[in-house]
């Protein structure tokens, strides 16, 4: 009896395990991600902010992402499935885009919203976007930000974080400069001057095969 009761115990222990231990990935990885997360500083791109889930278990209403401080522009893409409320701040920037669901998103499907932005050379090295998710029932703050030396996956609700890399200073420049150098060479390439020799050879030429022309249409005519 007691090695039933033992064998029940350690199948059950297992199952749990393997369950909990599935579990753990998916929760860890349920949180408002975007994508790419690397841009070159100065360049452009559009960024997606992309969901698996609601708040728990309820639908997802809207997404207000937040700009961090180093963007140049941001241009929220129209999309049918979202109205889009844009907010600005003293400078004339956007600050804050809402994205307001047509109909709330299921919990049991994938959500995204994205917009294009502009970086400019200064640029910080890490762009953190916070996102507050606001569904039919409650809400969630994706709001964390890692701290120096602190692992970004410990956070309960990060802050979808894209990295910057410096541009590089040859970038784009090579190919152009090169054919702009070759292109300069031809043009200043002296002409060269025009061989007298091949010139009177040339008229000679011109001219006699004139003359056989003639002396051909002369000998038929005399032939008819």
């Amino acid at each position: 009896m007691r090695s039933t009761i033992t064998r029940r115990h350690l199948t059950a222990g297992l199952v749990g395990g393997a369950v909990l231990a599935l579990a753990i990935p998916a929760m860890a990885s349920a949180h408002v991600s975007v994508s790419p997360d690397e841009l070159v500083a100065g360049d452009h791109g559009v960024l997606t902010f992309s969901f698996a889930h609601g708040c728990e278990t309820s639908p997802t209403t809207s997404l207000k992402v937040t700009m961090p401080e180093g963007l140049a522009s941001v241009a929220p893409t129209a999309d049918s499935d979202w109205t889009i409320d844009i907010e600005r701040g003293d400078d004339g920037l956007v600050s804050a885009v809402t994205y307001t669901a047509l109909a709330p998103v299921p919990n049991d499907l994938r959500g995204a919203v994205s917009m294009a932005v502009g970086l400019d050379e200064d640029t910080p090295d890490t762009l953190a976007f916070p996102v507050i998710q606001t569904c039919v029932e409650g809400s969630t703050e994706w709001t964390e930000i890692a701290e120096d030396g602190q692992d970004p996956h410990s956070l309960d609700a990060p802050a979808p974080v894209v990295t910057v890399t410096p541009a590089s200073p040859d970038a784009g420049h090579g190919e152009h400069d090169a054919s702009t150098e070759a292109a300069e060479q031809d043009r200043d390439a002296p002409v060269a001057a025009a061989d007298p020799l091949a010139t009177t050879l040339g008229a000679s030429g011109l001219v006699a095969g004139l003359a056989a022309l003639v002396v051909a249409v002369l000998a038929y005519r005399r032939r008819a």
